[in-house]
């Protein structure tokens, strides 16, 4: 018995697996992207959410804590304003808690600084609980512009698949109320 070549030609049995091996990886590299991407972008919005909680808890802090006699930049606030405000950044509560995210465990990744600006320099001009102050403090939180960083943790980390060098980074800045 002989096997025509025409029969071999006509046969499609098998051109479905063989599509669907040629496919399937390109979809699920397409699906897991997607749930990576996804969690990226979720960590980015927890740590911009954390470093304006931040500007705005630190911003309520006493002008005794922000001295301004002149312009100046990138001051160190006096007090508990700092290691409270990192602790507030990091867990979301001033003393204790749980970090945020699973890999936030050093809470000097959050710098926390102010600025002196000229009361003048300001436009419109400033009232109410300014009035008099010839210098306002502006209250900066930054997570990872400087070292160390906030590394970003892959879903799939522990599968090998590691995002190295990708940090999460946020900045937040208010005027210090003194309330």
């Amino acid at each position: 018995m002989s096997m025509r070549p025409t029969f071999l030609l006509k046969c499609q049995g098998g051109s479905a697996a063989v599509e669907m091996a040629l496919v399937t990886p390109l979809l699920l590299t397409l699906l897991f992207g997607s749930f990576e991407l996804g969690n990226y972008f979720l960590d980015s919005h927890v740590v911009a959410k954390a470093a304006r909680d931040g500007a705005r808890y630190a911003s309520r802090q006493s002008f005794t804590n922000y001295p301004c006699a002149g312009v100046s930049n990138n001051n160190a606030p006096i007090g508990t304003v700092v290691g409270y405000t990192q602790n507030l950044v990091r867990t979301g509560q001033i003393t204790g808690g749980t970090a945020r995210l699973p890999s936030w465990s050093d809470p000097n990744t959050v710098v926390v600084r102010y600025d002196c600006v000229s009361a003048t320099s300001v436009t419109p001009s400033y009232s109410g609980i300014y009035n008099g102050l010839n210098y306002l403090p502006i209250v900066k939180v930054e997570i990872s512009y400087g070292d160390p960083k906030l590394q970003y943790q892959s879903l799939f980390g522990k599968a090998g698949f590691n995002a190295i060098n990708l940090s999460l980074v946020a900045r937040s800045q208010a005027a210090v109320m003194g309330i």
